[in-house]
């Protein structure tokens, strides 16, 4: 960054000793620029204009995070209601002993789709939905960096998730649980295409959610206001660093395991099936390294909401802020431990059991820890009686009950009485309700001002808390006797004079309490939000002291202020005023276009101003496709899902196509006469850290597959009775060894050479053929050898990790083409190039996870069986 001579840069407003800085940035020199004597004319005009959000039938275009946030808020709360009626039909089918409200096949379809919609289709949505909308508000950004990811993201979910939903009305909803588990959801017990609908349908939402992650985590570390260091960073925005974090590690193995049943349904590759070496524990691991992380990727946005909500309801500082980010992180490391607490009745080893049970008793500690923040900050503040204090209060009281619930469960002994009965399932709602939705609500009523200018009814809100209080406690809190009494979950009846009648009749009236509250939130939400607000301007009522409550509109905030403190708006009562009147960074559209300004990872630091990219078509199309290419392969539709497959493609080359490009002005004056640069490449760019984020991805997805390899290598070591073959290895080797080679290789070529931009082109080429040839070879070496996928585990398990790494292989060819075909028209320009960049480390890890791909099944066992 350099800073003009211009005398318009107001010098040591708040000056104290500068920390040492690469750029030479100091947030407490540069704090407010004058506006000599006003602002030039039409700027703020033009600043509206370039934002402006298309309307009519063109807004299912814009990109803009506030439209997309809304749609992603409204639709997975639309998926949060029809879960919930089908929730009333399973709880009217259990009020009374040998009810036949529905057969039992159709009550099975329900009780999938319930558990599946609500943990796939609302919870992790939901958190990433609000996300979406307030995490640039919060951090003061223009926008999320990649707002046409996010427009994908939401799209693919909203199509996706609407026909995985429809299929309940053509009898054609999965029934095998929302968890899934082989046998009983293999082809022999699931016949159909039930069982593909939920593994493709919610494969193609687990890559929306992980889109969503990248954009997210990328937003966190390189969006935020100048001086927003980290340790000046809000609750929320570290909470969502988390979440994205967690998603990134934990949803690969979603992705994997779905990957794996759908390739024994298809294939008859036996992944599962242990009468010929597969294993349907495996499942459960793979699943649950997935499934229990989601609770808390769930739990930790929720619990940052709440964190910074009960701030301005007690008026007080958050107590114990640091000690909150640290029990955030820490219940995020620990979760990834506690996946087979699980799994405590299916015979683990007594040492893994009692570790699994320690690790799952430390999880609560930081959770207990948040939980007494909360709760000093309320006891030493002066606390609002409105509609988010009650949320917050109750959300407290029904997750503390949860949790002491889940001490229990996590005990072996006590797990091997209470699993499979109604008091686990008490105990996850208790959990989630507590956890996560009654903090939703509380956001609800604490966000809307910001994003619609009006409020929610306080007295109908009242109704709402104390309708959903009583609702919770009248309808699970029996379910906790029921299942001490013995009885069982995932049951469509009973039997009489059993003793279950009355909690069970109970439990379906506490349904109903609930019911009536959603309703009543249902018709506040419709009245407030059908009525025009105040334009974007963000009502304070409540007198919060973050970002988000500066006046907004489809540009984020007028001008990007300077951060000095965690409530900002507390601490400087006239930064409100100062942001309108744009004395701070991007007063204007510097280069006439959508801006927002990149800063450093640590210290929040200006680097660049990125040229955002504006409303665009391809980002629903290529969900539109996407979503027809899954969906059709399930129907058996291969022609039609080949060439919605070749769309898809189409589609996201044109998206990108104008996203890489250089303009004229290679500087800008950001504000107060510091220039910055208009185009970055390589580590210091936004873009580069996407890319080392799905290389992450795809790695993780890769080691669940070679952890899939190993766990069947150890449980039927007797069916690995086919010698591994070694030809492949030296040439496969030197093959992978050159494709990184070339690709590493591409970046200096264009730097260098006068010709750079086409030996980088024919650089990558090459690798791209490396990697080809290395994958056919491989998989012709296994073929000879006479290994074939259906045969036993381990031909299942090394087939499984050879597609997965074919599909890796198809994107890397598909990214040359369209890297040469950027070259051929002009576009690839060096010495620095964002494309080359991103795409060079996408090749570079293709061959590590092929080498990784290589050499496991020929090392380990040596020699064979």
């Amino acid at each position: 960054m350099t800073r003009a001579a211009a005398p318009g840069v107001e010098g040591a407003i708040r000056d104290a000793a500068a920390e040492p800085s690469e750029t030479g940035f100091d947030a407490r020199r540069y704090a407010r620029f004058p506006t000599q004597g006003g602002r030039p004319a039409g700027e703020f005009e033009a600043l509206q204009k370039v934002w402006e959000t298309p309307t009519g039938w063109r807004a299912l275009s814009a990109v803009n995070n506030n439209f997309i946030g809304f749609l992603f808020i409204a639709t997975a709360f639309g998926f949060f209601i029809a879960a919930g009626v089908l929730s009333l039909v399973m709880r009217v089918q259990l009020a009374a002993p040998l009810a036949a409200v529905v057969p039992q096949e159709t009550y099975n379809q329900l009780f999938t789709m319930h558990g599946s919609v609500m943990m796939f289709l609302f919870a992790v949505p939901a958190v990433e939905a609000v996300a979406v909308l307030l995490l640039p508000q919060m951090l003061a950004a223009r926008d999320l960096p990649f707002p046409r990811l996010s427009a994908y993201s939401y799209w693919a979910y909203a199509i996706g998730g609407v026909v995985f939903f429809g299929s309940i009305f053509f009898s054609l909803a999965p029934s095998s649980g929302w968890f899934m588990y082989p046998p009983l959801s293999s082809g022999v017990y699931a016949k159909g295409i039930n069982a593909d609908f939920w593994l493709l349908g919610i494969g193609f939402i687990e890559i929306s959610a992980i889109a969503g992650a990248i954009e997210l985590i990328v937003g966190v570390l390189r969006t935020r206001a100048p001086g927003m260091t980290l340790a000046k960073m809000p609750v929320y925005a570290w909470a969502i660093l988390i979440f994205g974090v967690m998603i990134i590690l934990a949803f690969p193995a979603m992705i994997m395991v779905t990957f794996l049943l759908e390739l024994e349904r298809a294939f008859n590759w036996p992944l599962f099936d242990a009468t010929r070496g597969g294993d349907p524990l495996l499942y459960q691991h793979l699943f649950w390294f997935f499934g229990h992380p989601d609770v808390y990727i769930i739990f930790i946005p929720a619990s940052a909401m709440v964190s910074t909500m009960v701030v301005t309801v007690a008026q007080k500082k958050l107590v114990g802020h640091e000690l909150v980010v640290l029990a955030m992180i820490a219940t995020g490391f620990i979760s990834f431990g506690v996946w087979a607490h699980h799994m405590f009745t299916v015979g683990l080893p007594g040492l893994s059991a009692g570790y699994f049970s320690a690790a799952s008793m430390a999880v609560a500690i930081p959770a207990g820890a948040q939980v007494f923040a909360w709760i000093c900050t309320l006891a030493s503040g002066k606390v609002q009686r409105n509609v988010p204090s009650l949320f917050l209060v109750g959300g407290i009281l029904i997750f503390v009950m949860g949790g002491l619930t889940g001490v229990m469960v996590g005990m072996v002994a006590f797990d091997g009485q209470a699993h499979d009965t109604y008091f686990v399932v008490a105990h996850f709602h208790y959990v989630l309700i507590g956890g996560m939705l009654f903090p939703l609500f509380a956001g609800f009523y604490y966000w809307t001002p910001m994003i619609n200018g009006r409020q929610l009814s306080e007295r109908l809100g009242r109704w709402v808390f104390w309708l959903s209080f009583i609702g919770v406690h009248v309808c699970f809190l029996p379910m906790h006797l029921s299942g001490l009494m013995g009885m069982p979950r995932r049951v469509n009846t009973y039997l009489p004079d059993r003793a279950w009648d009355l909690p069970n009749l109970v439990s379906t009236v506490g349904a109903f309490i609930m019911a009536a509250g959603a309703l009543l939130f249902l018709v506040d939400a419709i009245r407030c939000y059908a009525r025009s607000g105040s334009g974007g301007e963000a009502r304070n009522v409540f007198g919060g002291g973050t970002l988000e409550w500066l006046s907004a509109g489809n540009y984020g905030v007028r001008s990007i202020p300077v951060v000095n403190d965690l409530e900002p708006l507390w601490a400087d009562p006239g930064l409100a005023d100062d942001v309108e009147a744009g004395r701070y960074f991007l007063p204007n559209t510097a280069t006439g276009e959508r801006e927002t300004l990149i800063t450093s990872p640590s210290r929040a630091e200006p680097q660049y101003v990125q040229i955002m990219p504006g409303p665009s078509w391809w980002p629903l199309l290529s969900a539109l496709f996407t979503a027809g290419f899954f969906l059709l392969l399930t129907v058996k539709a291969m022609a039609l899902s080949a060439v919605c497959g070749v769309l898809t493609v189409f589609c996201l080359m044109r998206w990108v196509w104008g996203n890489d490009r250089h303009i004229a002005q290679q500087q800008v004056d950001a504000g107060g006469g510091i220039l910055l640069p208009t185009y970055v490449a390589g580590p210091a760019s936004h873009g580069w850290w996407a890319a080392v984020l799905l290389d992450i991805v795809l790695g993780m997805i890769f080691l669940m597959a070679m952890f899939a390899y190993l766990y069947l290598y150890g449980a039927h070591p007797d069916w690995w009775r086919l010698e591994a073959p070694r030809g492949a290895l030296l040439p496969g080797l030197l093959l992978l060894g050159a494709a990184a080679g070339l690709a590493y290789a591409a970046r200096p070529l264009m730097a260098k050479l006068r010709r750079g931009s086409g030996a980088s082109a024919v650089a990558m080429a090459l690798s791209m053929a490396c990697l080809a040839a290395a994958l056919g070879v491989d998989l012709r070496d296994w073929w000879d050898a006479g290994l074939r996928g259906d045969a036993s585990g381990q031909g299942a398990a090394v087939y499984a990790m050879l597609a997965w790494h074919g599909s890796v292989v198809a994107a890397v060819v598909l990214s040359a083409v369209y890297y040469v075909l950027r070259w051929m028209r002009g576009l690839a320009p060096g010495p620095a190039n964002k494309t080359l960049e991103a795409l060079r480390l996408l090749f570079i890890y293709a061959a590590l996870e092929g080498a990784a791909g290589l050499l496991l099944p020929r090392l380990l066992p040596w020699g064979g069986a």
